[in-house]
């Protein structure tokens, strides 16, 4: 799942947070890995490390079972090559350690935090991937990170994600985050599971790259196996990006594509490279529950398209994606009718109200356009709704068949593709509350007896977004 400037395609996802704290955003792929000898880790099962000198067994308590919230530590300097090779550290929030509060990466599948830095040359435009390791406070990485080679002039761009509720940034000293630009949303109400360091210099660098022609951003390229729908695929050939709404979810942009290694007799943490791999045993692959993820793993290889790869630093180079890059060819080569982050995304919200300006920050550290009358016309709050009602139920029934021979990319929520995107098209209706606009859930899903979606229909009638009265 990783390259540089190739082709891609599409997909997002996003469940809400209650679904997430059961089935997790640490998505272990059932489908086979680059590296042999992974353990896929069943979704929903929170790997428990054994007894050892280097990682006592957590203790079990109601704090554990209750805690959905982590502090995350950003070690110094985060933009510099020392920086990134410095492990960040997952602990629990006002002072609980991370037995206490659940925070480790032993747990990732309710509370794994993620940490990816994508990386420009402004000399010469090149882009490169490298992601941080993340290890439980107080333990040590399972094998220690190299210090990556990059430009003296790199502009770097670090993005978090979190299978929790809310992740905390908490600088290794007290300027670590004001030195860095992170942010983490508007004091009193932060995005989440989201957040970032450096994002706006780092894309204005992108967009200054791509004007000089020294960065030049591949085309989504084509597949010949979408089913036009009448959706903005007009000739139902285009790969899709992130902010297609045949694959958007509740949010356009919610978390990372990293991924780790655990070592489940320890609960160290390592980076997924090739050869930490094949030095570690048994180990199992970590990661979080993202749009571009389901996009670049699942859709991509179904449609024949290839997602915006990089150099992974972390691993010899190795053909890499990242959300930034994600992002970076949904802005080359953005629909017509654009999913951007809605101000009804839970991510965004303040206090359960709309807030511009704070959802314009987290779009600004994603690349991503400011709200206005030009840019919004897709994603005002009611039109975001109608069109992931009106262009993503046509295109997934239309493809039904495709998406129902692809394996799902969590097997607690959906028995395969189709059901897994029908759910999430399902559960964001409703986070979106879609239904004040005066819209109806497109979806039925029928259920096993687990909970699991096996089967869904579809109601393909065009719906027309009302206003909702109360204009909030």
């Amino acid at each position: 799942m990783r390259g540089s400037g190739a082709a891609r395609i599409t997909a997002q996802l996003a469940v809400p947070v209650a679904l997430g704290l059961v089935i997790g955003g640490v998505l272990a792929f059932q489908a086979g890995t680059s590296n042999s000898g992974i353990v896929q880790v069943a979704l929903g099962t929170p790997v428990t490390p054994t007894p050892s000198a280097s990682a006592p067994p957590s203790a079990t308590n109601s704090t554990t079972s209750t805690n959905v919230n982590c502090d995350i530590i950003v070690p110094a300097n985060p933009l510099t090559a020392k920086g990134l090779a410095t492990p960040y550290q997952l602990t629990g929030t006002d002072g609980q350690t991370p037995a206490q509060s659940g925070c480790e990466m032993a747990n990732a599948v309710n509370l794994g935090a993620f940490v990816q830095a994508t990386i420009l040359d402004p000399a010469t435009g090149a882009l490169s991937v490298y992601d941080p390791l993340v290890v439980t406070q107080g333990t040590r990485p399972a094998v220690r990170p190299s210090v990556p080679r990059i430009p003296a002039n790199a502009v770097v761009t670090i993005d978090f994600g979190f299978n929790g509720k809310d992740l905390f940034q908490v600088g290794a000293t007290p300027t670590t985050l004001a030195d860095a630009n992170c942010v983490s949303g508007q004091a009193g109400s932060i995005f989440g599971q989201a957040s970032f360091c450096n994002g706006i210099n780092f894309f204005n660098a992108v967009q200054k790259a791509e004007r000089e022609g020294l960065l030049k951003v591949p085309s989504p390229g084509a597949s010949g196996k979408i089913i036009p729908s009448g959706g903005d695929m007009g000739t139902g050939q285009e790969c899709p990006v992130t902010r297609n709404f045949e694959v958007a979810d509740q949010s356009s942009a919610s978390n990372v594509t990293a991924e780790y290694l655990l070592n489940p007799l320890t609960g160290q943490t390592a980076q997924d490279t090739t050869s930490n791999a094949g030095n570690m045993a048994g180990p199992r692959l970590l990661h979080s529950h993202s749009v571009s993820t389901l996009l670049d793993r699942y859709l991509d290889p179904l449609l024949g398209c290839t997602p915006f790869q990089a150099p992974d630093l972390a691993n010899n180079d190795v053909p890499a994606t990242s959300l930034a890059l994600d992002e970076i060819l949904a802005d080359a080569s953005q629909p017509k009718i654009a999913a951007l982050v809605p101000e009804n995304d839970k991510m965004v919200l303040n206090g359960g109200k709309f807030d511009a300006a704070k959802t314009d920050m987290y779009r600004e550290e994603l690349g991503q356009a400011p709200i206005s009358d030009q840019n919004n016309k897709a994603s005002d709050p009611e039109m975001y709704c109608q069109n992931l009602v009106d262009i993503q139920t046509p295109f997934l029934a239309a493809n039904q068949k495709l998406l129902a021979t692809a394996q799902s990319p969590a097997a607690a929520v959906g028995a395969n593709l189709l059901t897994f995107m029908a759910n999430e098209l399902n559960v964001s209706f409703t986070n979106l509350a879609c239904q004040q606009f005066r819209l109806t859930n497109p979806v039925t899903l029928t259920r096993n007896g687990a909970g699991v979606a096996v089967a869904a229909t579809f109601n393909t009638s065009v719906q027309t977004a009302l206003m909702n009265p109360s204009g909030t």
